[in-house]
């Protein structure tokens, strides 16, 4: 039996970007196409089999510690950023502001998205999601200095809405207009997913 299910749940990705240079900034720069690889988006500073733990896994590890890179790719929707800034009270919030490397749209509820789901694309390039990118002060400093006075409370009301992080489980070209199809495991609790998984 199939531990994976194909769902009817498909999403068009409307943006792309790669961060070059984390220490230079957190932002990243929009891009038409991406090439992943096994380690990861080409060119991109989060790339790599292996990395450094950081303070989001530190009851886990020491921070430092070399461990497995799951994740290589950041993805957010186009949908859960309008809600956070219209919370926030402001016009909009862009992917590149968050360091982000793909928006997708027509996802409802991305960030909550199982770990272990596949996002499958038209070409057969395929992302596995870890985990949902919990929000955190970096991304709030700069749309402070974007927003004074509204960008310190992104990550209250980026809560369950901040997107995810994955890794590639199959290399391939991504680019916007692309499209894609959720596949779920089997135990999913997606409160989205309903009635639309498709029939084996």
């Amino acid at each position: 039996m199939s531990l994976l299910l194909p769902t009817t749940i498909e999403a068009e990705v409307v943006w792309l970007g790669r961060v070059i240079d984390r220490k230079q900034t957190l932002a990243s720069t929009p891009v038409e196409c991406l090439s992943l690889g096994f380690d990861g988006i080409v060119g991109e500073h989060h790339g790599g089999l292996t990395r450094r733990s950081c303070t989001r896994v530190k009851r886990q590890y020491p921070v430092g510690t070399e461990i497995r890179n799951t994740r290589q790719v950041s993805l957010v929707s186009e949908e859960e950023l309008a809600t956070v800034a219209e919370a926030m009270g402001i016009a909009g919030i862009k992917p590149e502001w968050l360091g982000a490397n793909i928006a997708l749209k027509s996802i409802a509820q991305l960030t909550y998205v199982p770990p272990a789901s596949r996002l499958i694309f038209e070409s057969g390039c395929s992302l596995v999601v870890d985990t949902e990118n919990t929000p955190c002060r970096h991304p709030a400093a700069l749309l402070e200095e974007l927003f004074p006075g509204a960008g310190l409370s992104f990550p209250k009301h980026a809560r369950g809405r901040r997107g995810i992080v994955g890794w590639v489980e199959r290399p391939g070209r991504i680019e916007i207009g692309d499209r894609l199809r959720l596949h779920v495991p089997q135990w999913s609790g997606y409160p989205p997913l309903g009635d639309q998984l498709r029939p084996s």
